[in-house]
């Protein structure tokens, strides 16, 4: 049994297999089985909607922007016979000079001084001096004939300058001007070309959230591009009495500085400047000059190679919510005058300690950063009606406006520190006066560190001035002030006081003790 139904299984295998050949070559021959083909895989492909991006703006804008490259002239430190180069910069009669000379090559010492003496002669009477690559940053041409903008401070120190474009042609440029306030500086190529140029844009059309392209040099990389948005409007930076930069957050680095910031209509709304990190690198918080402001500097730099800018002279101060309440003030608006410069144009005209300016010419003045910029607009020669505050009512007073002075010379209107308050008289603020020598205004001879005096920084050796804008002259006097402005329902006095020759206002609250 075993043997007959392996047998009938074997044959019935056959068979079977010998039909499907039949049936298949068959079909292969005929029918439609004719079309199978081996599989073959295909790569992954995704049909997704195309997605807005910059490479419009980027290939229109970038043949406007260019590296900057400066360098400096620079002394050959050669050996001066000390081993040590450069030996011979010092002095002759500095210590370290000599210790070098006397001990740094023993017995050898004179005849290495005598060797130092007559190479230094040789050099003084025709010195090589050597230009060196000093600094590397970016710019943006702004009109078809060579000129171009970029930051001061890439340029400062430069006696050469070298652009090179984006397709790496390099040319010589020359400065036009520079203006240190602002950080903006103009350079310009003569060159028989026609250069692909960028305008600025209007910044106070920019809003918070929009997007930016900024384009630069970062690290030297050359020509490098790079997104964000707009995250804030009207930043302080410290960087000067006109700060107003816009802050965003596309990457911005070391050797960005110069480059433009673009909307995506491909204007230029700010230039980059400069940036908050604790690395060194980018990490997303990049400010940039506004384009409306450097419109104004680079029009005057390219017409008289310096800025022009009017000039009042006082001393200034933010207006705190303290201060506007004893002084009656509605709002923490305007700038607080606290001293006038000596016969500068503000004290010619009247403008006195304790005043606040609030208004230029009608226009509103937010704070001491504002008035700045409201008074530089201003043209040298015109006058300027300044709107101030005193003894509670409003006042008119007619300025002439003069130039800034030069930075040796006293400066203007420049914000001062954020209070860092002052004087207050008596028990109730734990303080101990004295009439001071002069008879102008008291002297802070002991403090309590817990009192409400010491906590807004007031200090021995302070002179109380006035108090609510009246000179005192006694702790007595002080007292009767404060009772005054008690009366008419303040909750705050204002302390004129000088400390080291410097006029400022402190608030302090009345109801106290």
């Amino acid at each position: 049994m075993p043997n007959i139904r392996k047998s009938s299984v074997y044959r019935a295998g056959i068979a079977a297999a010998l039909l499907s050949s039949a049936l298949v070559g068959g079909l292969l021959a005929t029918g439609p089985l004719s079309a199978i083909v081996p599989a073959q895989a295909e790569a992954v492909r995704v049909d997704a909607p195309q997605q807005p991006g910059f490479a419009d703006v980027v290939e229109k804008v970038s043949p406007a922007v260019v590296s900057v490259r400066v360098k400096s002239a620079v002394h050959d430190t050669a050996d001066d016979g000390t081993g040590f180069p450069g030996m011979d910069q010092l002095p002759d009669d500095n210590p370290m000079k000599r210790f070098f000379f006397e001990f740094g090559q023993g017995q050898q010492g004179q005849q290495g001084k005598r060797g130092m003496e007559q190479r230094k002669s040789q050099r003084d009477q025709n010195r090589p001096d050597r230009i060196r690559p000093t600094a590397q940053g970016s710019g943006f041409f702004i009109s078809e004939d060579g000129y171009l903008v970029t930051n001061n401070h890439v340029v400062e120190d430069g006696s050469a300058y070298t652009v090179v474009l984006n397709d790496g042609t390099e040319l010589d440029a020359k400065l036009i001007g520079k203006d240190k306030r602002t950080d903006l500086a103009v350079l310009k190529v003569d060159d028989k070309r026609k250069f692909t140029y960028v305008n600025f844009g209007d910044d106070n059309q920019v809003r918070v959230g929009q997007w930016v392209v900024a384009v630069g040099n970062p690290f030297g990389l050359g020509g490098t591009v790079t997104a964000g948005i707009v995250s804030a409007r009207g930043r302080d930076i410290g960087a000067g009495p006109y700060d107003d930069f816009l802050q965003i957050d596309a990457a911005v680095n070391r050797g960005n500085s110069g480059g433009p910031a673009f909307n995506l209509n491909g204007e230029v709304v700010g230039i980059n400047t400069a940036i908050f990190s604790p690395s060194g690198g980018s990490v997303g918080i990049a400010f940039a000059i506004p384009a409306t402001t450097a419109k104004n500097v680079v029009d005057q730099l390219i017409k008289t190679g310096t800025v022009s800018r009017g000039w009042i002279g006082v001393q200034i101060q933010p207006v705190s919510k303290e201060i506007a309440e004893s002084l009656g003030l509605s709002e923490e608006k305007g700038a607080l005058v606290a001293e006038p410069q000596a016969d500068g144009p503000a004290a010619k005209a009247g403008v006195a300690a304790g005043d606040v300016i609030t208004a230029v010419n009608g226009d509103k003045v937010s704070d001491p950063r504002d008035l700045a910029k409201k008074i530089a607009a201003i043209a040298a020669g015109k006058d300027a009606e300044l709107t101030v505050w005193r003894k509670g009512e409003a006042k008119s007073i007619n300025v002439a406006i003069k130039p800034y002075p030069q930075d040796d010379q006293q400066a203007n209107a420049a914000p001062q520190q954020e209070e860092q308050a002052k004087p207050s008289a008596l028990d109730d603020y734990g303080l101990t006066v004295m009439p001071s020598d002069d008879g102008k205004g008291v002297v802070v001879t002991d403090i309590d560190r817990q009192g409400d005096a010491a906590d807004k920084g007031i200090t021995t050796g302070d002179i109380i001035v006035s108090v609510n804008n009246k000179p005192v002259k006694t702790g007595a006097e002080i007292e009767t002030a404060i009772a005054d402005a008690s009366k008419t329902g303040r909750k705050a006095v204002l302390l004129q006081v000088q400390t080291n020759d410097q006029s400022r206002f402190v608030a302090l609250p009345i109801n106290q003790g």
